[in-house]
């Protein structure tokens, strides 16, 4: 197993993840975004489980600045 300075903290469908791609480059964050089902189409190999759904990471030393706004977003969404 690879041990990566990364960390997940958000799975979510585009518009949710470009939001917060946008905060936590507000607050000089820099995250990677994955999307598993478009790398797996241009491989060739279908469509994922949960197609349009991305995944926000963060390096984990700036994790402790990066939670609040994930934080902060999902729970307006809630409301």
């Amino acid at each position: 197993m690879i041990d990566s300075s990364y960390i997940k903290i958000f799975t979510g469908d585009l518009i949710i993840v470009q939001r917060i791609v946008n905060q936590l480059e507000i607050v000089n964050i820099n995250p990677i975004v994955k999307d598993p089902t478009e790398s797996a189409r241009l491989a060739g190999f279908g469509g994922g489980i949960v197609p349009g759904f991305q995944e926000v990471f963060v390096n984990k030393d700036e994790l402790d600045k990066a939670v609040p706004i994930i934080e902060s977003i999902t729970a307006e969404l809630k409301s």
